[in-house]
């Protein structure tokens, strides 16, 4: 049944959580126009740990799931990321509170949800205590979710064979990438702290830049300019796409390329990759084949979990992609973790004024030194006199 709303104005909310209603099916699109203090509206099964980060860089006052945060198919990361930022979810709320109009106020008591005084919907408020619980559960069935990654991995291998070994459809690209260094770029976990990481490698080896779909931003982010952009254009501005950068349409395997009606209509120019995988698969393929001498990937997908929590079978072709380029690959997704800088500010000006210490102590031990030390000072004393002098009157 769908809900019906009445227009006109929507009375002050007085209790509660309320803001304005922000609905969108696919989340990803939702939090580019989400802001600070709107409640979002999802229809989001088993939030993935992307998502969550990317609702939380958004601050809403809350966030109102029309499907399950946790099914219990495996241990997925979102719902602990958006508790631990303290922004409250409500769960399971039915598919009719997709159709909230969009804007009105909405009012959050509990698990239930108003617009005015007038009854919405009520779901399942989540705390840290029903999260730990769902994901005990979930990790006690996630010997199914290995079964069926397992056989995913299979079917992709059959029907990708020739693609995987022998490159067959790659398409011919402008960028020269023969003997260079490749950067691939997705926007992934703590992509931001580890691109910021490898500034100094970015500088010094000069790589070639890939950004897949959102990575493009990310890119320009750090004041760089990507030399190529791969992914099915769902996710990245308008602005990187006319950057100047070679583009790479990812499309199905029927030819079918949702992105590419969008990359016509900026002008921009483009080649097509009909693929299954994922689009940063095909970014490493498409490196690997070129002749790229190696390939550094931030923010790319690794652990078994990371594959589950895309919530995509296609994931499997990651694993089978990461085994084919696995010679030439170097993760720098952690990278900002494993190092960081354990010497403070005050630590350091302490260090250099106990080396100019040191330095003033042996030049003083050498007559060069003094005889240095002396004239400087006679140095001193004849501006001294001098700037006494011009004070002082006559």
């Amino acid at each position: 049944m769908r809900l019906t709303f009445r227009r006109g104005e929507t009375p002050e909310p007085t209790t509660g959580i309320h803001g304005p209603a922000r609905v969108d099916a696919r989340t990803k699109d939702l939090t580019k126009r989400l802001r600070p203090g709107d409640v979002a509206v999802i229809d989001h099964l088993d939030i993935d740990r992307v998502a969550a980060e990317a609702l939380v860089a958004a601050r809403p006052a809350a966030v109102l799931n029309a499907a399950r945060s946790i099914s219990g198919r495996y241990p997925n990361l979102g719902p602990e990321i958006l508790l631990a930022a303290g922004i409250p979810l409500v769960d399971d709320l039915g598919p009719d509170i997709m159709t909230m109009p969009e804007g009105r106020k909405v009012r959050v008591e509990g698990a239930s949800v108003f617009l005015g005084d007038a009854f919405v919907a009520e779901g399942v408020l989540q705390d840290d205590d029903t999260v730990a619980a769902a994901l005990a559960e979930a990790r006690e069935g996630l010997s199914v979710q290995l079964e069926s990654f397992a056989a995913n991995t299979m079917d992709y291998l059959r029907r990708e064979r020739e693609l995987l070994l022998d490159g067959v459809g790659v398409p011919d690209i402008r960028t020269q990438i023969e003997g260079r260094q490749v950067l691939i770029v997705v926007r992934g976990y703590h992509y931001r702290e580890d691109l910021a990481t490898l500034r100094p490698y970015v500088r010094e080896y000069r790589p070639i830049l890939i950004g897949v779909d959102g990575g493009a931003d990310a890119i320009l982010d750090e004041g760089w300019k990507p030399d190529l952009i791969v992914g099915d254009m769902d996710s990245v501005s308008d602005k990187a796409l006319a950057c100047g950068a070679e583009i790479v349409v990812h499309a199905y395997r029927d030819g079918k390329a949702p992105g590419l009606e969008r990359v016509e209509r900026l002008g921009v120019h483009h080649v097509v990759f009909p693929a299954t995988g994922t689009s940063e698969d095909i970014a490493m393929l498409l490196a690997d084949d070129k002749g790229a001498e190696v390939i550094v990937a931030v923010g790319t997908h690794v652990t078994l979990v990371e594959f589950l929590d895309k919530g995509r079978a296609g994931m499997a072709s990651t694993f089978l992609t990461r085994l084919r380029v696995g010679g030439k690959l170097v993760d720098a997704k952690g990278v900002s973790r494993l190092y960081r800088q354990r010497i403070s500010n005050v630590q350091l000006t302490m260090l250099v004024v106990a080396g100019l210490v040191a330095l003033v102590v042996a030049l003083l031990s050498t007559a060069a030194g003094q005889t240095l030390f002396g004239l400087a000072g006679a140095r001193v004393d004849d501006v001294w006199s001098w700037f006494v002098g011009l004070f002082s009157g006559p």
